[in-house]
């Protein structure tokens, strides 16, 4: 089900079936997707029912999810969550145990990927070595047996669209990082796809880099209209780019929406903590428009909640005014602060929960502290299988020690 969220913008429940509670207080709508959507009339994919299992191990359980023409969507999520292998099931390297694959319509569960009107993006980029720019990028176009006149035409275009104008007789091997993406990005283009599959691309790439990539992919998607499905574990990469974000955990899609929708208006407390980070605390919603959390009662601009329904309620460490105690609605002790350059992160111990803040007045350790909280910076949310996993500052350092260990990362996604 889909609701109009505070900012006007739609944010979607990918659990079918189930209504999300509206937090406008001047709406109550609900939609449906479809109906969002057009009735499907732009629907170009169509994953239904997919499912997929490796060595026994579920990777896909009952995936459901549209992608409509010329849109920029990211597939987002941690490693394991079954991201890349929707990824492959749509460009045919994969095959989905159950459900079907639908391309304009059609049906290609056993169409190879070459017959499939889709190209890869690799986060290994997969160029030829003993090839120059121009040849890498002319590839395709000469395995289709197309005219040497019309080949030069296509790749002085994708030149030109990538930026790398004068690079025709380089040696792939010479290039930077950022310009071999981009003679990669330019090969998967020329042959005019109507979907791009990019397999976390930036990956590889220095972080100046990536954020100029970033600015790239988006202009060069919105110059050809071509459908850009992007796979990245980046919440800010996620962010800045799409369209459409679909954020996954545990082989199934816990959420769909904008940007926007997916930041302000998480599902449930996997989503808030994944996307950014967040305070999620235990709460009580009393009535239509009011909370109880912390030892506190707050105004909040949600609805639709049973009276004394238990809730996870989110706030965002950039919503939290820090002001004297005598002016706080909550009070805490700072146990750390880092600084972060334009703000200073701080931990804060109310009542034996961590809270991290972000603030631009420097706070010192040790001193105590008043919380404000608007209504509007107040997101409640039903609980869910992820509630009381999440959101307590407490474990912070353990939890980064935890994701930079990468050796048992899984292979598969």
């Amino acid at each position: 089900m889909v609701v109009v969220s505070v900012t006007g913008l739609p944010a979607f429940s990918a659990l079918r079936g189930e209504t999300v509670p509206a937090r406008s207080m001047n709406t109550n709508l609900f939609y449906q997707k479809e109906y969002l959507c057009g009735m499907n009339k732009d629907v170009l994919i169509r994953l239904n029912g997919i499912s997929k299992a490796f060595d026994g191990e579920t990777v896909l359980d009952d995936l459901h999810l549209e992608i409509h023409d010329k849109e920029f969507i990211t597939l987002l999520g941690p490693s394991g969550c079954g991201k890349t292998t929707t990824l492959r099931i749509i460009g045919g390297f994969e095959t989905p145990d159950a459900g079907d694959v639908f391309f304009d319509g059609k049906r290609i569960n056993d169409l190879p990927p070459y017959k499939r009107q889709v190209n890869t993006v690799f986060q290994k980029y997969a160029l030829f070595p003993h090839l120059n720019v121009f040849d890498n990028i002319a590839f395709g176009l000469r395995v289709q047996k197309k005219k040497d006149s019309e080949i030069r035409e296509k790749v002085k275009e994708m030149l030109a669209l990538v930026n790398l104008k004068g690079f025709e007789r380089r040696r792939v091997e010479t290039l930077s990082g950022g310009q071999q993406q981009r003679v990669a990005i330019a090969r998967a283009l020329v042959n005019q796809p109507k979907v791009l599959l990019l397999d976390e691309p930036l990956a590889a790439l220095d972080l100046k880099l990536r954020k100029d990539m970033q600015n790239e992919l988006k202009n060069i998607q919105r110059t050809t209209g071509i459908t850009f499905i992007y796979v990245t574990h980046d919440q800010e990469e996620a962010l800045s780019m799409s369209d459409t974000v679909v954020v996954m955990a545990e082989g199934r899609i816990q959420q769909i929406g904008t940007p926007v929708d997916i930041y302000n208006e998480p599902i449930n407390a996997f989503v808030a903590d994944f996307i950014g980070e967040s305070n999620i605390v235990d709460g009580v919603m009393k009535e239509d428009f009011v909370v109880s959390f912390s030892g506190h009662t707050f105004d909040c601009v949600d609805k639709g909640f049973a009276k004394g329904e238990p809730v996870d309620v989110v706030i965002r460490p950039e919503d939290v005014d820090v002001v004297p105690v005598e002016k706080g609605m909550l009070s805490g002790k700072v146990f750390s602060v880092t600084f972060k350059g334009d703000y200073y992160e701080i931990i804060v111990d109310v009542a034996g929960f961590k809270w991290m803040l972000e603030t631009s007045d420097y706070v010192g350790e040790g001193q105590v502290i008043g919380l404000r909280i608007e209504p509007d910076a107040i997101h409640v949310m039903k609980r869910s299988k992820f509630s009381d996993t999440f959101g307590d500052y407490s474990t912070f350092s353990e939890e980064m020690e935890h994701l930079s260990d990468v050796t048992g990362e899984d292979e598969q996604e």
